[in-house]
């Protein structure tokens, strides 16, 4: 295979220096804010990738964006120095699937999904790591907040789309759900498209809890996140 031109090796270097340096992933149209109109961008990144296909650290796409991550065969070498993060529970870990699943979605529709009350402090803890956000409002009596999840859940997650997260097969496959399924039995195709649906309207400038129960917090049967 030819080596790059001089030219062609600077322009890698460039959109290489730019990764590097960058505290998120990029995308392309910020990348080519530093090259001439009408570079190929994409090629650019698509031939860095194969430069780093082999090394401790790979060029991947999340959520859209570009960013060096560890090879993933090499991710155990730096648990020891990852920082120990909170553990969510197990309520949280189930209404994020479902919210990730079945957005948009109210906490009314997680609670029919789940089976169990959900506490506003389960969907607080949600919305404070940034992996879910208000979206807009139920055209249903009560107006109830439609919730969904937001780029930094794929970046954290490394999933490129929405429709990367696992299957039905796939999650079977993981041990994640019993192999005898009801007849019938079926996955959602999970869909985060910004723009709010028929039955959705526009957050407006009212308190955050208005449109939800506000006293099912001290309820018995509530479920609160571990500390």
């Amino acid at each position: 295979m030819a080596l790059p031109s001089a030219d062609r090796r600077e322009k890698l270097r460039i959109v290489e220096a730019l990764l590097f340096a960058a505290p998120e992933p990029l995308d392309e149209a910020e990348l080519a804010r530093h090259f001439g109109q009408g570079e190929d961008v994409k090629a650019l990144l698509e031939e860095l990738q194969g430069l780093y296909g082999g090394r401790g650290v790979n060029l991947v796409r999340v959520a859209g964006k570009w960013a060096f991550r560890t090879a993933d065969d090499l991710s155990f070498l730096l648990e020891r120095q990852a920082v120990e993060q909170r553990r969510l529970s197990r309520a949280a870990l189930e209404t994020l699937a479902i919210i990730a699943y079945h957005q948009p979605v109210t906490r009314a529709e997680i609670e029919e999904i789940r089976g169990v009350s959900t506490s506003k402090g389960t969907i607080d803890v949600l919305l404070e790591t940034g992996w879910i956000k208000l979206r807009g409002r139920r055209r249903a009596p009560g107006r109830p907040v439609t919730y969904g999840t937001t780029t930094a859940f794929l970046e954290h997650f490394g999933f490129e789309a929405i429709q990367d997260l696992p299957g039905l097969s796939e999650l079977k496959g993981a041990g994640l759900l019993d192999s005898n399924l009801p007849p019938g039995f079926s996955m959602p195709n999970p869909d985060d498209a910004p723009d709010l649906r028929e039955d959705e309207e526009p957050l407006e400038d009212e308190p955050l809890g208005a449109g939800e129960d506000e006293d099912d917090d001290d309820a018995p049967d509530a479920e609160q996140p571990e500390a």
